[in-house]
């Protein structure tokens, strides 16, 4: 038997360090290490700070997605303080949030994940020089439209923000913009444009409408072959492509999956509360594990250091959370080797497993039951998931689903702002408290806890979609949701692993990564290269 260890470092498109370290018997991988060399130390930052301090730093942990980072950091202070939030204020927040996803979504598969369906080792599929023709970087012909275009939505979102990355302007009781009717005239036309040209004109083939009546897998199928103009859209062109070159067919992970929720009805949230966040919420929260549903508990989160280079090793909820770190020399021979730590969730009668954040998740909690009137109620992806299995295909086209949905409410939540209302009530500053703050970014679930004493912070932890999905090995020694994913993939050429890649990009892991080849025998490197990026 052939056993090959391999070193892939860094390995992602996007911020930051990942390092992947799999061994490949025989051409399939049959166990993986995510390792996440950089450590950022933003709890250390806010610690004793003002308790506003959140939302001017934690925009700044990414330059992606600091609006979704502003937006659970604003709701956490809602909920410490008790505020109140005109309906204005919830609009203009749903929108800017779902405007970065917006941009997120075309950016992310043309510039970082569809590059990877031009790879050499494609080349014996029959539709392989047409995935070159549209997604080859800067001259694909799809390329440079998904890219270009972009851009657009966040457009709108730094007319309400004033800017885009790193705006402020979501504040404790509202937001500090009062748009005039032009503004909401143009951010409406931004995104029609953007719908007509891109969503609709390249991306679908055919009407948003059309696309989100789709509720099964044979209801997909069908609309592929239904009409030219489907069938050869860059969506229609994918399903066919990934089926054609076995994407269908590795990159499962877990299958358990968490989405804590986000976008408000405005109504149901004028006093933001913790525990009236799960009825509020148009994009809804919920846990998918072991086959069965429950509703998400935010209580029921932790986070374990077990192989994490921070003092000790046990479960705690963030809001007892630690961020005490260790050199990772001493933490290498404990056994450590990430510096992201391993959040768990304590599902009933089965304790702390992994979950995985992301689309997919999403949308597996979309289908389940008890959707109220308000709430985006789809069937689609669990009648997906129960015909072919999660995949690198399945995931990546859970996250290009959204795009027509996403669109359809922001439009919706455009129409019904009043301009001759309130945007924003000003707060009691309470000197102590504790809140609870989440979204639901383009990667995946994005939460902000917080205790505040004496005015100041007491403490802050914040978990992300990436360290739900890249954490490493936990006390247990069960492997993360993108550890697990790899295991099983099918390596080609152990020189050019591009199937690495493609599991750890259907993620859209906020990390990025050379290559090192070593025989698992030996230690002898076989290889060295990079996979994107400079040596």
């Amino acid at each position: 038997m052939s056993t090959i260890d391999l070193h892939v470092s860094p390995l992602g498109r996007v911020e930051g360090d990942l390092d992947v370290r799999v061994t490949i018997d025989d051409g399939v991988v049959t166990s993986a290490w995510t390792e996440c060399g950089m450590f950022r130390g933003f709890e250390i930052i806010l610690k004793h700070k003002d308790p506003q301090a959140g939302l001017i730093v934690t925009p700044r942990i990414c330059g992606i997605c600091g609006g979704s980072h502003l937006y659970k950091a604003a709701y956490a202070l809602d909920t410490a303080w008790k505020t109140h939030l005109p309906h204005n204020a919830t609009l203009i927040r749903n929108i800017a949030q779902a405007c970065e996803t917006l941009q997120s979504i075309p950016r992310y598969f043309y510039a970082l994940f569809a590059i990877d369906l031009t790879n050499k080792n494609f080349a014996k599929s029959p539709l392989y020089a047409e995935a070159v023709r549209r997604f080859a970087p800067y001259v694909g012909t799809s390329y440079q439209t998904g890219v270009v275009l972009s851009g657009k939505p966040v457009e709108v979102y730094a007319m309400f923000g004033g800017q885009w990355p790193h705006s402020s302007f979501m504040i404790p009781g509202g937001v500090m913009c009062a748009p005039n009717l032009a503004e909401v005239s143009r951010s409406i036309a931004i995104l029609e444009h953007w719908n007509r040209v891109w969503l609709e004109g390249q991306w679908l083939g055919c009407s948003v409408d059309r696309w989100l009546a789709n509720k099964t897998w044979d209801d997909v199928l069908a609309w592929v072959d239904e009409n030219e103009s489907q069938h050869d859209s860059d969506c229609g062109f994918f399903i066919r492509y990934c089926l054609d070159v076995g994407l269908d067919k590795f990159g499962q992970g877990v299958g358990n999956y968490l989405a804590t929720g986000t976008y408000f009805q405005p109504e149901l949230y004028e006093n933001p509360t913790i525990e009236g966040r799960n009825a509020a919420l148009i994009n809804r929260s919920g846990v998918f594990a072991g086959g069965e549903y429950s509703e998400f508990d935010h209580m029921r989160v932790s986070e374990d250091t077990a192989h994490s280079f921070y003092k000790g090793g046990g479960l705690l909820h963030p809001w007892e959370g630690v961020t005490d770190p260790i050199d990772p020399e001493q933490g290498h021979k404990e056994g450590k080797y990430s510096w992201a730590k391993s959040p768990r969730y304590n599902v009933e009668g089965k304790g702390y497993i992994p979950l995985e954040a992301g689309p997919l998740a999403r949308r597996m909690a979309a289908a389940g039951p008890g959707a109220g009137p308000h709430q985006d109620d789809d069937p689609l992806f669990l009648d997906i998931y129960n015909r072919i299995g999660p995949s690198v295909m399945v995931r990546q086209l859970a996250r290009m689903h959204e795009g027509p949905k996403y669109f359809k409410w922001t439009r919706k939540w455009l129409d019904e702002l009043n301009l001759q209302e309130s945007f924003y009530t000003k707060p009691i500053e309470h000197a102590s408290g504790k809140g609870f703050g989440s979204t639901e970014a383009a990667r995946g679930s994005l939460s902000d806890w917080i205790v505040i004493e004496n005015g100041k912070i007491e403490n802050y932890q914040v978990v992300t979609p990436t360290a739900w999905n890249i954490g490493p090995r936990d006390g247990e020694g069960t492997l993360g949701p993108i550890e697990t994913a790899l295991v099983g993939a099918p390596i080609a050429d152990v020189e050019d692993p591009v199937e690495l890649g493609l599991v750890a990009r259907s993620f859209d892991s906020c990390l990025v990564c050379t290559v090192h080849a070593y025989d698992a025998k030996t230690g002898k490197q076989l290889s060295k290269f990079v996979i994107n990026g400079d040596m």
